[in-house]
Formats: structure tokens, C-alpha cells, sequence
């Protein structure tokens, strides 16, 4: 047996990967976290699937669901939010596993920053504006930051930044970001982005928590800061007539 860790993608049913849904619909056992993993995409589970919301069990209690499955040698599908490399908490099912020598692989999703820049029309990264995007979050009472990873010093590259798990905290975000980027700045918090209750609160960073705190979000958003929300900046390089490749050879 297998345990297939699958990023379910931001929300919507039909932006998981074909490999991820195909994986879910031919597993047995599914483990899915429910808080942000939406009903439609288990759905695909097969029928008499064993299908089960992790969000209220502890690491023990899931381990236990997979190590059941193996002795039955039944594959689990542990599906996750968004990409389970960021912020997935898979690291440490994956050492269990590795130490019950249960074997296992990981499929990606579509992160949620990259979502919730489709939904905007927006580009992160802009010739002469942006050519790095910061994915980062703030220190909360689950988690601290490791030492030199602290938003101010972040700030201080001008990438644009993808703040996730941050929403209570956007008070700090704006208080620190803007000495960097200035209150002029565009900000952009995103709810449950390709879900039916997406919700794309744009601003700056001197109005972006007076929008928030008048939403009432206070969970499950995304905070993108950043000159590049603008959109304006050069052409890229790379369509110009004058520009020439292994593809495009120089003509004339």
C-alpha cells in the first residue's frame, strides 16, 4: 500500500490535479483535512471508501488511521489544502511513516497565492517592478518565526510578499510593511479564494485593515503586498520583435 499526500488545491473541486483526483478515486481510505479541503473534492472517493475528517484528530490518531490501512494494505489518500509543501504540516506524518517503514509519495496542488493571483488577473513578478515573490507568514501562538525570517527584514527586499496564516495579525503587517513599502502601496486580502464565498478586498496598506475589519474576515485569507498588484511596469523582454532565441532565431 501507499499513502498518497494530495494537495487538494485552494478550494474549488475542479482545480485539484487530474493526478490528485485520480489517486482519490481509486483509493479505499481517504483522510482529508476538512476545515479547508471542500466536501465536492472527496466526493470522488469510491464507494464504501473509508472517508474521514481529520481536522479534530491529533497526529497520533491519523497515523493510526494510516497504519491500519497498511496492515489491511488498503492505499490512503491524505488529502490537504493548497500545496502540501507550504504550510501542509506533512513533514511530520512523513517521518512517521518513514520510521513504520510505510511507504508513501506526495502529488502537489495549486497553492493558494498562485490562485488568488489568477482571481486577481495579476502578474507577481513585473519587469522592473518585482522579479521575486516572499512566501511567508507571521508568528503566531501555534508557531514562531526562526530567527532572521522576521517580516521587517523580508520587507526590506521589495519582493512582493504572500503573507499566509495571518489575517489576526494584519495590524502588525501593515505596521511594519509600510516604513518599506510606503502606505501608498497596494494590498490585497483574499478569502477563501475559488470558493463561493471568494472574496477579493483590495486597497493599500494605509486602507487595507479598515476594508478587512468592515468584511469581518478573520480567518482563512491570504494577504499579498506589493508594488506588482499595480500592474504596471515594462513589457517583458521576452515577446519583443527585437529578441531573439533558440526558438525565435534573429530574422533578417
Amino acid at each position: 500500500m501507499t499513502v498518497h499526500f494530495i494537495g487538494a488545491g485552494p478550494g474549488a473541486a475542479d482545480l485539484i490535479t487530474v493526478r490528485g483526483l485520480r489517486l482519490i478515486e481509486s483509493c479505499p481510505v481517504c483522510l482529508y483535512a476538512g476545515s479547508l479541503v471542500p466536501t465536492g473534492v472527496v466526493a470522488a472517493a469510491p464507494a464504501g471508501a473509508r472517508v474521514v475528517d481529520t481536522a479534530p484528530l491529533t497526529l497520533d490518531e491519523i497515523i493510526a488511521e494510516m497504519t491500519e490501512a497498511d496492515a489491511k494494505g488498503l492505499d490512503v489518500a491524505r488529502v490537504h489544502s493548497g500545496d502540501p509543501s507550504l504550510y501542509g504540516a506533512i513533514a511530520e506524518q512523513m517521518r512517521r511513516l518513514d520510521r513504520l517503514g510505510i511507504p508513501y509519495d506526495v502529488t502537489p496542488g495549486v497553492p493558494a497565492f498562485a490562485a488568488a493571483a489568477a482571481a486577481l488577473r495579476a502578474e507577481l513578478t513585473l519587469p522592473d517592478v518585482a522579479q521575486t515573490v516572499i512566501l511567508t507568514r507571521t508568528a503566531t501562538r501555534s508557531s514562531a518565526m526562526p530567527k532572521g525570517e522576521e517580516l521587517e527584514q523580508l520587507a526590506a527586499t521589495g519582493a512582493t510578499l504572500a503573507i499566509h496564516l495571518s489575517i489576526t495579525n494584519l495590524a502588525r503587517v501593515v505596521r511594519t510593511l509600510t516604513p518599506h513599502y510606503g502606505a501608498e502601496c497596494p494590498a490585497v486580502v483574499a478569502y477563501r479564494v475559488s470558493w463561493p464565498e471568494e472574496l477579493l478586498i483590495r486597497g493599500r496598506l494605509a486602507t487595507i485593515r479598515d476594508a478587512v475589519k468592515e468584511a469581518g474576515i478573520t480567518r482563512t485569507a491570504l494577504i499579498l503586498v506589493g508594488p506588482a498588484l499595480a500592474g504596471e511596469g515594462s513589457d517583458s523582454r521576452l515577446y519583443a520583435a527585437d529578441h531573439h532565441h533558440v526558438l525565435r532565431p534573429r530574422r533578417g
